[in-house]
């Protein structure tokens, strides 16, 4: 299935780092020939007042001096000339929301495109919880753009890097990237594991084999952890050999209610190397 509809939320404010990313991110639109919508969001928020609030004020008053909402449109205007300069067909709402109800009403309105872009700060806790409610809620794959590389990110996803286990989000992430991968230049398939079993090994030879019955052309390598972590070791492949996108499935587990991420999701998440297209 070819990518035609793409959800890019703009949220919080528009920095110079978010302008980067949601220009890299529509022209990136163009390149699937995929309409985009940006979903923006007016969030309520609390500001340290200049001045300290007389304790005779009324305390709707108070609670309203110190009440503001982050410039939505602003963010709106850059995706507009984003739009505009790159000729890619486009859409935008707009929501005003208290910052409970965000990543519940960006996911929903993910479920119905193919997929959703989504511009990441670098360790940022709000960061995280939008990329986990959209890959556990919307139940469409993400591609992260890390706003701190926004301007190096490359238009064409020549050079692809997979991140194989054998798993069922592994094969997920494989099924959602196909588009991506047919029009790829070079594949690369890699195993992160110290003892490479034949399993693992004939699990990476039938991948290949099968994006081979997609026209794909793949090669296949396992990679030691060496002491580190899967996603450092990630991280490291990626810079190494300039990979434009990392392809890769996402994990988490859940104890007393609270969400912990699997550790090459989370170190990933936290500091996307490239392009990073992820599904649950």
């Amino acid at each position: 299935m070819a990518i035609k509809d793409v959800l890019l939320p703009l949220v919080g404010e528009p920095t110079e780092a978010a302008r980067a990313a949601v220009y890299k991110c529509v022209a990136i639109c163009g390149d699937f020939g995929a309409r985009v919508t940006g979903i923006a969001v007016e969030e309520h928020v609390l500001v340290r007042p200049k001045v300290l609030i007389s304790a005779d004020l009324d305390n709707a008053e108070a609670a309203e001096a110190v009440r503001s909402v982050t410039d939505a449109q602003g963010f709106l205007k850059i995706f507009d000339g984003a739009a505009t300069s790159f000729g890619v067909r486009s859409a935008k709402d707009l929501h005003r929301l208290a910052s409970s109800e965000i990543v519940d009403t960006v996911a929903n309105a993910a479920r119905l495109r193919d997929l959703s872009l989504v511009p990441v700060k670098s360790h940022h806790s709000f960061s995280e919880r939008l990329v986990e409610g959209l890959l556990f809620e919307s139940g469409r794959p993400i591609v992260l753009c890390p706003e701190e590389l926004a301007a190096d990110l490359p238009l064409l996803l020549d050079d692809v890097l997979i991140a194989w286990d054998g798993s069922a989000p592994a094969a997920r992430a494989v099924g959602d990237a196909l588009p991506i991968l047919k029009a790829a230049e070079k594949v690369h398939i890699v195993t992160v594991t110290d003892d490479a079993t034949p399993e693992q090994i004939q699990s990476g030879r039938a991948l290949i084999e099968h994006l081979a019955e997609h026209g794909i052309e793949a090669t296949f390598e396992t990679v030691a952890i060496d002491g580190s972590s899967i996603g450092k070791v990630l991280e490291a492949h990626v810079k190494a050999n300039r990979t434009d996108l990392l392809v890769m499935g996402a994990f988490h587990h859940s104890r007393l209610n609270q969400i912990v991420w699997g550790g090459a999701t989370k170190t990933v998440i936290g500091q996307p190397p490239c392009w990073v297209m992820m599904s649950r």
